[in-house]
C-alpha cells in the first residue's frame, strides 16, 4: 500500500508542478525584478517588472516596448503599447524560476525558461531606465 501511494505521488508531481501561477502569485514573484526569457538554452528577451503590473520588454538587442500585464483565465497576458493583440502566456514555478508556454504553442513544444537576470534590458531609445 505504501509502494502505491509513493508512485502516486511521483506520477503526480509533473502535474502538480505545472499548476499555472496567479495573478496574485505572478505578481509576488515578478515585481521589482528583470526576467530573463529563454528557449533551448538561448537568450531572446528581457522584461522588467515594475510595480502596477507594468512592464518593458525587448528582444535582444531590439527596442523596448512598455506594457502591462494581467491574469486571464488561468494565463499571464501582456499587452504592449501599439500592439493590440495580448501575448498570454500559462506560467507555473519549475524550481529554478518559472517556466512558460505560449497561447499559440503547438503540443510538444518544450517550455520558455524564464530566469531573474542582473543584465539589463540591451535597448536603445526613450523610456530604458527602470
Amino acid at each position: 500500500m505504501r509502494t502505491v501511494a509513493i508512485i502516486t505521488l511521483l506520477l503526480a508531481a509533473p502535474a502538480l508542478a505545472q499548476t499555472p501561477m496567479t495573478g496574485a502569485e505572478f505578481d509576488a514573484y515578478v515585481t521589482g525584478k528583470t526576467m530573463g526569457y529563454f528557449a533551448d538554452g538561448q537568450a531572446f528577451g528581457r522584461e522588467v517588472y515594475l510595480p502596477g503590473r507594468k512592464v518593458r520588454w525587448a528582444y535582444t538587442a531590439d527596442e523596448c516596448k512598455l506594457g502591462h500585464w494581467f491574469a486571464e483565465g488561468g494565463n499571464i497576458c501582456f499587452l504592449y503599447d501599439g500592439d493590440p493583440e495580448p501575448k498570454c502566456w500559462t506560467i507555473w514555478p519549475d524550481g529554478e524560476g518559472l517556466a512558460a508556454s505560449y497561447m499559440t504553442d503547438a503540443p510538444g513544444v518544450a517550455p520558455r525558461t524564464v530566469r531573474e537576470t542582473t543584465e539589463p534590458l540591451s535597448c536603445a531609445g526613450p523610456d530604458v531606465g527602470v
